[in-house]
């Protein structure tokens, strides 16, 4: 038997051609654009009639090859070199956003033909988003008009729902920032958004993409408090950006502060010490009572890994909320700190369904910790309940509250004894 391996056969002789469908086409948006430019010139400024040509133009030109240039014909007349630029070597059409009226109307019509593009191509959305993107950067390479008119259709298209606030870190560029072209181009963008949706629906955009704490970022880090942000918006006339982010910066202090506050907690620091530091935030963040009785109880609250079995966690809160009950005393001066304080016991205890049952046993405590008062608990009792849980709270203090009323009666029938 021979050792020699038999060698296999090798393939020599003609290569096959790859089939055409194989091939990879190559770039050139030139034929694209000129297809482009040559429709929009036939069509002019009848947008309607831009809206019908772009949707048959997609069956015959390839749209998801050439997002990015279709973009800029629209916006720009033409390609776009980096910076913003148009090439000077194609025909350009005089038929695009940056060649019309500068009002809010045509804007809106604008944002129509995008809109439609964009439901009729589906796959366009992320390069349509991506263009923004680009467009932003490129700002200083374009003309105040220019400009103005692409921050309003940008906010118009961001209050729509076509493009995401996630574009809007393209403004935290830090050449834009440092020649003040953001903060400007911000002003135009929101007042547009602002024309056609109201402050809480531009905040709930911010939050889903996390822009509502980044938006200080629009100055140069020399300039970008809360006193120059706000009163760069307001003087524009944008009161209700300047208050929401003044807001959103109050509200990130006060995550900070109950952080602060669970640190010092957990290490065991003496009542008095952390009493001394909250009187400290009150006075320096100018936080009022009530905020900052929410802020204890929540850090009190989370200071502490709860029991899970509901028959032991009740035992467990009294014991821990006996020794903080002179913390919660010290920031329920004033009745309406009372009250706050209690709506917060009511939503933590109808939130954590182990502490369904423990509501009366923790009022009654800091009723006896001279925390809660008698006038607060009654009229929490009659009135001013939240909805949450409100049967099973009301039922758990009823006990309770009729015995306050009979001793409330009493003091008051041996005062006028005493008469």
């Amino acid at each position: 038997m021979s050792n020699q391996r038999q060698q296999k056969p090798t393939l020599t002789g003609q290569r096959f051609k790859t089939r055409k469908r194989d091939e990879k086409e190559r770039f050139d948006p030139s034929q694209f654009q000129e297809s482009i430019v040559q429709g929009l010139n036939q069509t002019g400024t009848d947008l309607e009639a831009v809206a019908k040509f772009l949707d048959a133009s997609g069956a015959k030109l390839d749209y998801r090859r050439y997002a990015e240039t279709l973009f800029d014909i629209l916006v720009a007349g033409g390609m776009l070199a980096p910076g913003g630029t148009l090439s000077d070597d194609m025909t350009c059409t005089e038929f695009c956003l940056f060649k019309a009226q500068e009002d809010m109307e045509t804007m809106q019509a604008y944002a129509q033909v995008f809109n439609k593009l964009i439901r009729r191509y589906k796959y366009l959305e992320k390069g349509f988003e991506e263009e923004i993107k680009k467009l932003l950067l490129f700002l200083k390479g374009f003309t105040e008009s220019e400009r103005n008119k692409l921050a309003m259709l940008t906010g118009i298209l961001l209050a729509n729902g076509n493009i995401s606030a996630s574009i809007l870190s393209s403004l935290f560029n830090e050449n834009l920032v440092k020649e003040g072209v953001s903060p400007c181009f911000a002003v135009k963008l929101f007042k547009s958004w602002l024309s056609e949706k109201d402050i809480n629906s531009v905040a709930a955009s911010l939050r889903k993409v996390g822009m509502d704490n980044r938006l200080m970022e629009l100055f140069p880090a020399n300039k970008r408090s809360c006193e120059h942000f706000s009163k760069y918006f307001t003087d524009a006339g944008l009161k209700e950006i300047s208050d929401f982010a003044r807001n959103q910066q109050s509200i990130g202090a006060r995550k900070e502060l109950q952080k602060e506050l669970e640190d010092l907690m957990s290490r065991g620091e003496p009542l008095k010490d952390i009493i001394a530091y909250v009187r400290e935030e009150i006075k320096k963040n100018n936080i009022s009572e009530q905020t900052m009785i929410g802020l204890i109880w929540s850090s009190v609250m989370s200071s502490v890994e709860w029991n899970k079995k509901e028959e032991l966690v009740t035992e467990q809160a009294i014991k821990h909320l006996k020794q903080y009950s002179p913390l919660l005393k010290a920031f329920t001066s004033q009745g309406l700190s009372e009250l706050t304080l209690l709506l917060k016991i009511q939503e933590y205890c109808y939130d954590n369904i182990h502490f369904m049952k423990a509501f009366q046993k923790i009022v009654v405590l800091l009723y006896k910790a001279d925390v809660l008062s008698e006038e607060a608990i009654l009229k929490w009792y009659n009135e001013a309940h939240l909805a949450k849980g409100k049967s099973v709270f009301l039922e758990q203090m009823k006990k309770f509250v009729e015995w306050l009323k009979n001793a409330e009666e009493e003091s008051e029938s041996e005062e006028e004894d005493a008469d």
